[in-house]
């Protein structure tokens, strides 16, 4: 199984990306898909999450509003849109995959936000 990250990268407060995520070799359309992030010196946080049937996403306070998660079951893509980033969104984000106890974990793509 593989999962691989981009997107990522340096924008001003207030600002946007979109990070994706291509998975392989797993069937995607049946795991249930999240963004999580870590920042330095700070624990890993689940941000957003997309479920694997009826699609249904949640997400942490801190980012409701601000952030959309979106899958693209054809690509085997799952997306991170980030609109009006702040600061405190600077981390590495992990893309992750789950279904029946399996996890799995992309490498990671850092985030900065920063003027």
């Amino acid at each position: 199984v593989q999962l691989v990250e981009s997107g990522g990268g340096l924008v001003q407060p207030g600002g946007s990306l979109r990070l994706s995520c291509a998975a392989s070799g797993l069937i995607f359309s049946r795991h249930d898909m999240s963004w999580y992030r870590q920042a330095l010196g700070k624990a890993r946080e689940l941000v957003a999450r997309i479920e694997s049937v009826g699609g249904t996403t949640n997400y942490a306070d801190s980012v409701k509003g601000r952030f959309t998660i979106s899958r693209d079951n054809a690509k085997n893509t799952v997306y991170l849109q980030m609109n009006s980033l702040k600061p405190e969104d600077t981390a590495v984000y992990y893309c992750n995959a789950f279904r029946r106890g399996n996890v799995y974990w992309g490498q990671g793509t850092q985030v900065t936000v920063s003027s």
